[in-house]
């Protein structure tokens, strides 16, 4: 025999209270105390009472749902960014669905379609190739936006921006400083606006000390394109002393392809990373990297979202992440 599902009223009774506060309670709405909410929340527990999201969202057309967009979930910096994203949403009632475009444009129409057909409350672009057609059609129904490099502007937008410059400025000075003057640079696919800008803000921190910027290689933001990259620099003559990767992945694979062919990482050539992701500090030797921040984008986004779904008037915001220089045992004196 089936048991009876626990309804709204049943714990509206046994926590003494409307079934309104008990929808308060849920969904961290209304204007009932704490006490109140972890009393209800309380009592549904042991009643062992789960709301149906879905049924709620149909009736109200609007749901507890928050998404999230993002290039590549294995790589650890977006590993990071959605766990912290998720840690807010939490804590504010909401759920998370999380697509992966893996830097397709099929993909990334999938994944628009995906956060529409779900009726989500919010959105976060957490990835720089979306087409603005495609964030036009999601502010145009009325749902924010939390955009990473992206640059939208809507009133419902917030844009959260990473101080390339600064960072890039600070690894090449790090560098120059130990007596680099032949320093390379690895990028990524070129048609992604975060990416270019990496490469634009090396070629102009180089510059800036009155150096040449190259060699350019160009790889495919993951291991495998370090070490062909790698390879690549292997080749190169007069070879670089030092190189920058465009991400803590692709410099991970820089340094193999590097110890594969006999070259002592740092004493024949250095290599610095771009994200600080926990593989730069449990790998061999310890990366030097600039720390993007991974955990405070996350934060941002589901703050800045959860603020202009509860907002009656929505604002459009800015937020630049400072990005600092983390230095590791992958960098040393320039070669003699």
């Amino acid at each position: 025999m089936l048991q009876k599902h626990t309804t709204i009223h049943d714990v509206a009774r046994a926590a003494g209270v409307s079934t309104a506060t008990v929808s308060h309670a849920f969904n961290a709405t209304g204007r009932i105390t704490s006490k109140t909410r972890q009393h209800v929340l309380s009592v549904a527990r042991r009643l062992q009472y789960y709301p149906n999201r879905h049924a709620s969202a149909l009736a109200s057309h609007r749901s507890r749902t928050l998404g999230v967009i993002v290039s590549d979930i294995q790589n650890p910096f977006f590993a990071v960014a959605i766990r912290s994203f998720e840690a807010v949403a939490q804590r504010h009632r909401y759920e998370v669905i999380v697509s992966e475009t893996n830097y397709e444009v099929a993909l990334m129409r999938r994944a628009t379609e995906r956060m529409l057909e779900q009726k989500v409350r919010g959105v976060a672009i957490l990835t720089s190739e979306m087409n603005p057609a495609w964030l036009a059609e999601i502010d145009r129904r009325g749902i924010p936006l939390a955009c990473f490099d992206l640059d939208f502007q809507s009133e419902r937008a917030t844009n959260i921006k990473v101080d390339y410059a600064s960072g890039m400025k600070q690894v090449i000075e790090h560098l120059y400083h130990l007596g680099h003057r032949r320093i390379g640079f690895v990028g990524g696919r070129q048609a992604f606006k975060n990416i270019l800008l990496r490469q634009e803000n090396y070629i102009a921190s180089m510059k800036a000390l009155g150096l040449d910027p190259q060699p350019i290689v160009i790889g495919n933001q993951r291991p495998d394109g370090g070490y062909q990259a790698g390879l690549a620099l292997l080749r190169a003559s007069p070879r670089p002393t030092a190189v920058v990767a465009m991400n803590d992945l692709t410099a991970v694979g820089l340094i193999k392809a590097f110890t594969d062919h006999g070259l002592r990482v740092p004493g024949d050539i250095s290599v610095t990373g771009f994200d600080n992701t926990y593989l730069a500090a449990y790998f061999i030797p310890r990366l030097t990297t600039m720390d993007m921040h991974p955990d405070v984008l996350g934060s941002t986004a589901a703050t800045a979202l959860h603020e202009a779904s509860t907002e009656t008037e929505p604002r459009a915001q800015e937020h630049v992440i400072k990005i600092d220089l983390v230095v590791g045992q992958s960098t040393g004196p320039a070669p003699r």
